[in-house]
């Protein structure tokens, strides 16, 4: 009986069990107090542990910001203005600058007017290569040279230097400046130069030698600024021929190398001047044993092939102007990986004709830093700003004012009529023996001019920039087979080898040429330009000679550029006609303003009036309306 009811409990707790395992199965979720723990994917679990973590977060950012508000609130208090509407409060503003303008002197509201045009005139690239943009190569230090002054002039404190560059008129500017020299024999040239010097009638440096060689020689980024006439060819070329000098004696160049220095000039008569000039001293270092420097001169309208044997046994010192230039480089006749020295004579003249981009260029092909050089007699402050925009410490040298007129010329101004200008140059050519340099604005007039010089039996030749080959010795009419290259250097060869007694030109004779014994220069009309006065006459009056300029105003003239004249005249204490003293200057209002137009450098305008700046506007407005420019455009 014991047995049958254990298998009968047996039996009952096996089905129990049984109905427990099924109850189970049918219901996963247990209880708090089973230890049973259900299975749950990996793939779910992590979805629910992001949701966890982002649940967190956002409660951790609304109870941030909630706290942020909280104490935004208890900050936050009113304005004095709250209560105003935004229309009211833009009223107020209006009407309080208004009284601020009006404290305002007319001086003040001009000077402001004037900085906002340099900012929107000022220029865009600098005077770099694209290589230096593109890599934002950045040079801070100047280049290096192994010239250094004598011991005794470093020895000198700096007031001693000041009372030369005082003495001299001599204005600088920058760090670290060189010290002034006042002899060419501390400057360390060698015998063979001095010799040169000597033979040149040269005993002492001039204001602008006197601070520029010593500048120059140091291997400083320089802007030198100096009246006409004042020596600045000597000044940058023979820094440049020492230079070359140097390199030759330590490694001679071969066959494609070089050049080791370049001198760009904005004109063929120019750069030929210059060339001449560097193979004079060329000659007499060869004489004194030193090694033969071979100089090329790259302008446009003469052959390159008669120079080949200079490009074939490797160049030293390239003369050039800038579109013949461009076009040796480009045909890789030569490359500037060695160059290491860069000078732009006349560089505000360059830019003004239209050479700015060629410039731009032609920086493109140099390779590493070079030491930058600008001389000029005008040189207005949109031109410094150029050109500072690229220098590397740069040293500005200004003997005299930017833009002042040859104290040594004396000008004289006469009121002469149209009709009447061309009988009246024969008298005004009896005022000085010759040679006499003859101006005019237009090719036409020049041609005009020297026929009419020729009819009368005077001895004249002309040049100008577009000139044919049609050329004039003493009979009018008959030609010649020169080339219009070559008929320009015969007139300006016949001229100053005083064969011819009159040189007829036009602008492309006052920059920079040097005419050593013109005692008068003439100019037939005013020039539209007041920077173009200051060159013309500079002609005369030269390393310190007295000089004459005669200049015919009438009616066809601006009053803007008779203003410039005016104030130039009363600058260099030269007397003013009746003519030009009665004309109203508006800038007897702005007398506290000190100088003139930083843009062209006139004295008888400001900026905000500047016939130059307005011309270049048009012309820019001109060539966009030319080249389509969006305006009226068909889709």
């Amino acid at each position: 009986m014991e047995s049958e009811q254990t298998e009968k409990d047996n039996k009952k707790t096996a089905e129990s069990n049984q109905k427990k395992r099924e109850k189970q199965s049918d219901s996963p979720d247990l209880s708090p107090d089973e230890d049973y723990i259900p299975y749950v994917p990996i793939k779910r679990r992590r979805e629910k542990k992001l949701q966890r973590l982002v649940s967190q977060r956002d409660n951790r950012q609304e109870q941030k910001q909630s706290e942020n508000e909280e104490e935004a609130e208890d900050d936050y208090v009113a304005g004095p203005k709250a209560h105003v509407s935004l229309i009211d409060q833009a009223v107020e503003v209006k009407k309080q600058k208004a009284i601020e303008d009006s404290a305002k002197t007319d001086a003040q509201k001009k000077l402001e007017e004037e900085k906002a045009i340099m900012e929107a005139v000022a220029q865009r690239k600098l005077l770099a290569s694209d290589r230096e943009l593109a890599k934002g190569i950045i040079y801070t230090e100047p280049m290096k040279t192994t010239w250094k002054p004598p011991r005794y002039i470093l020895e000198k404190s700096e007031k001693d230097h000041d009372n030369v560059r005082q003495k001299y008129h001599i204005y600088v500017d920058g760090e670290d400046i060189p010290p002034p020299i006042k002899d060419f024999k501390s400057m360390k040239f060698p015998r063979a130069i001095l010799n040169f010097l000597k033979s040149k009638g040269i005993s002492k440096p001039t204001p602008i030698q006197l601070q520029g060689l010593p500048v120059a020689l140091a291997g400083r980024d320089m802007i030198g600024i100096a009246f006409t006439g004042s020596g600045k060819t000597l000044a940058f070329s023979l820094p440049l021929v020492m230079r070359a000098l140097e390199e030759e004696k330590k490694l001679p160049l071969v066959r494609g190398e070089g050049p080791i220095g370049m001198i760009v000039c904005p004109s063929r008569e120019l750069a030929r001047q210059t060339y001449d000039s560097i193979c004079s001293m060329i000659e007499h270092l060869i004489l004194d044993g030193y090694p033969k420097l071979r100089t090329l001169l790259c302008i446009g309208g003469i052959s390159m092939a008669d120079q080949w044997h200079t490009l074939a046994d490797g160049i030293h010192i390239v003369v050039a102007t800038p579109g013949r230039l461009m076009d040796m480089l480009e045909k890789k006749k030569f490359n500037l990986d060695l160059c290491k020295y860069l000078c732009l004579d006349e560089a505000d003249r360059m830019i003004d004709m239209g050479f700015e981009d060629d410039v731009r260029n032609i920086m493109s092909y140099f390779t590493s830093q070079r030491q930058t050089v600008l001389y000029s007699a005008t040189m207005p402050k949109k031109i410094q700003n150029f050109a500072q925009s690229a220098l590397v410490k740069p040293v500005i040298i200004n003997v005299g004012r930017a833009g002042a007129a040859n104290l040594d010329v004396i000008q004289e101004v006469e009121y002469v009529k149209q009709e009447a200008k061309v009988v009246y140059l024969l008298e005004c050519l009896q005022k000085t023996p010759p040679p006499v340099l003859i101006f005019a604005e237009n090719k036409n007039d020049v041609d005009d001019i020297h026929e009419y010089l020729l009819l009368k039996g005077v001895e004249a030749v002309a040049i100008h920039g577009g000139k044919t080959s049609v050329f004039y010795h003493k009979q009018p009419g008959s030609k010649s087979k020169y080339s219009s290259q070559e008929e320009r250097e015969f007139a300006i060869r016949a001229f100053k080898e005083y064969k011819k007694d009159v040189l007829v030109a036009s602008d492309v004779a006052s920059k920079g040429l040097d005419f050593a014994d013109i005692q008068h220069v003439i100019n037939y009309d005013m020039p539209k330009e007041i920077e173009n006065y200051v060159h013309r006459i500079g002609r005369t009056g030269r390393s310190g000679r007295t000089g004459v300029a005669t200049t015919f105003i009438n009616m066809n003239c601006s009053e803007q550029i008779l203003l410039d004249l005016k104030h130039l005249l009363k600058e260099a204490k030269q007397r003013v006609p009746p003519v030009l003293e009665a004309l109203e200057d508006p800038l007897e209002k702005f007398k506290d303003l000190t100088g003139g137009c930083t843009f062209c450098g006139g004295l008888g305008h400001r900026i905000t009036a500047c016939p130059k700046l307005d011309a270049q506007r048009k012309q820019q407005l001109g060539n966009l309306s030319r080249s389509g420019g969006g305006i009226g455009g068909d889709y």
